[in-house]
Order: structure tokens, then C-alpha cells, then sequence
């Protein structure tokens, strides 16, 4: 049974034309200085056939007029901007997660205005679905172009592997009715069946401030099926900001149940 949908409502059926079987939803939020990358990655993929669907959540500065203009040069491009006002990143997804699922997509990812999407992401993506799996977790990478050393990065991608290990041990992970282990779901990088999306409840509509939003469908998910995995070949280069802004080891404790509580998390 899908969850009371809550929060400001997403377009209605069948306001907009039918969107693509993929849609790729991309909440943002003041990321004037990076969408424009984020856009371009998306454009160049293998496989073309997604709609995107980004998710202005208030934006003051230029993002929505990069994003009108980016689709006014790219015309193939289904692209498509809608609004959700009320603040947060889980909130801002599952607009964009339901306007897909109920506008004819058949099968969502979600990445973010601060990511690189690999060339093949999409393409990627369609190969899990095609084997089976109802949801898929992808592989972050640190971006190139944000000025960390090869050490760091390499730091930063051990941190995740053993985040995701402990993830899978932590009591918060554990309980009754979980149909497999604990899976990390990267919210910058994952896909789901529209109907799974659904029937799962889809991201809680919550402020990141408040909740991890990619836990808590994960955990949700697992309740319903067991066809979930990581798929390391779909790849997306995520912005290391929080890490420069915070340092490596605050940030985990933030992304741990926000152990470390900054005052600004909207990091720029």
C-alpha cells in the first residue's frame, strides 16, 4: 500500500505529457555553480532515453535559469523543471520520484545537482533492471576537478567502504520483517522501480538536517524484496564539499545519525 503522500503535491496525472520509462529525478537547491557540469553529464550519456526531472527546492540564486536555458539548447533532451517549496532534500526527491511515477516511468534513479553521472550511468542502470533487481545502489566517487590529492580521494572511498560494512552490523539496521542484509544507498546515485518506489513508501519527505532520507528508503525496501544489490559499474562523482568545508572525520559522523551537528549543511 503506498504511504499518505504528504508535504506540498507533486504535478497531478497527467499534467504534463507522458514522461520516458526512465526518469531521473534531481532535486536542487542554490547549486548555480555546479548544475550547469551536473546537466552536461546527463546530456552526454550512452543511453538517451530518460526524461529528467529537476526539483527547484527554493532556489534564490541562478539555478532555475540555468536549467530553462539548458533545456532551451538542448531540445532532444526531455528535460523537465518543476517546484517543491518545502525544504529538504527528501522532500525534494520524492516530488521528483512521484512526478515520474505517476506520469508514466516505469523505472526512477535519483542523482544530485553536485554530481557527475559516468557516461554510461543510465546505460548501466537498464542493465540491472534488465537482470532482475527492483533496486539498484551505485558506486560514489570523489569528483576530479574539486582539488583533493589521489590520497584523499582514496581516503575518502575506503571511509565508504567501511561505512557500508558497518551499515550492515549497526543495530539501527537490524530488526524483524527485513527480507535481506542492510544495503548503503547513495541518494546522489540509485534506481528503483516506480512500482517498488511506491509500494515502499519512497523517501521520507524530511529535511537532511533531520533525517538520511537514501537509509531510510533502503531500510524500507527491505521489507519488500530481496532484489536489491550494488552495482559498482554505475558510477557517479560526487561533490567532496562537506569533506573540505567539515573535514573527513565530522563528516561521517554526520552522515552516521548526525553524530556531528554543523550549524549550515547547505555547504556552497
Amino acid at each position: 500500500m503506498t504511504a499518505p503522500f504528504q508535504g506540498s503535491e507533486p504535478p497531478f496525472p497527467g499534467s504534463e505529457p507522458p514522461v520516458r520509462a526512465l526518469c531521473v529525478a534531481m532535486p536542487a537547491l542554490n547549486e548555480e555553480k555546479l548544475i550547469r557540469q551536473s546537466l552536461q553529464a546527463l546530456a552526454a550519456q550512452v543511453h538517451k532515453e530518460f526524461t529528467l526531472v529537476v526539483v527547484d527546492n527554493g532556489s534564490t540564486d541562478a539555478t532555475r535559469v540555468i536549467v530553462a536555458d539548458f533545456a532551451r539548447l538542448h531540445p532532444a533532451m526531455d528535460v523537465r523543471l518543476i517546484d517543491e517549496p518545502h525544504k529538504g532534500t527528501g522532500a525534494a526527491a520524492d516530488t521528483g520520484m512521484r512526478f515520474g511515477a505517476l506520469n508514466g516511468a516505469r523505472w526512477l534513479a535519483r542523482t544530485d545537482a553536485d554530481c557527475l553521472p559516468a557516461r554510461d550511468w543510465t546505460l548501466r542502470i537498464m542493465e540491472g533492471f534488465n537482470d532482475g533487481l527492483e533496486m539498484i545502489a551505485g558506486q560514489l566517487f570523489p569528483r576530479l576537478d574539486e582539488g583533493l590529492g589521489r590520497g584523499s580521494r582514496w581516503l575518502m572511498l575506503l571511509a565508504v567502504e567501511v561505512a557500508s560494512f558497518f551499515g550492515r552490523i549497526r543495530p539501527g539496521n537490524k530488526g524483524e520483517g527485513y527480507l535481506g542484509p542492510y544495503q548503503m544507498l547513495p541518494g546522489c546515485n540509485m534506481a528503483i522501480t516506480a512500482e517498488l518506489y511506491l509500494r515502499s513508501g519512497g523517501f521520507p519527505r524530511t529535511s537532511i538536517e533531520d533525517l538520511h532520507e537514501d537509509r531510510a528508503l533502503s531500510n524500507r525496501v527491505r521489507k519488500l524484496t530481496r532484489a536489491y544489490a550494488l552495482r559498482r559499474n554505475v558510477v557517479v562523482f560526487g561533490s567532496s564539499r562537506r569533506v573540505k568545508a567539515w573535514g573527513l572525520p565530522n563528516t561521517l559522523a554526520w552522515y552516521a545519525d548526525h553524530r556531528f551537528r554543523p550549524d549550515h549543511v547547505d555547504i556552497r
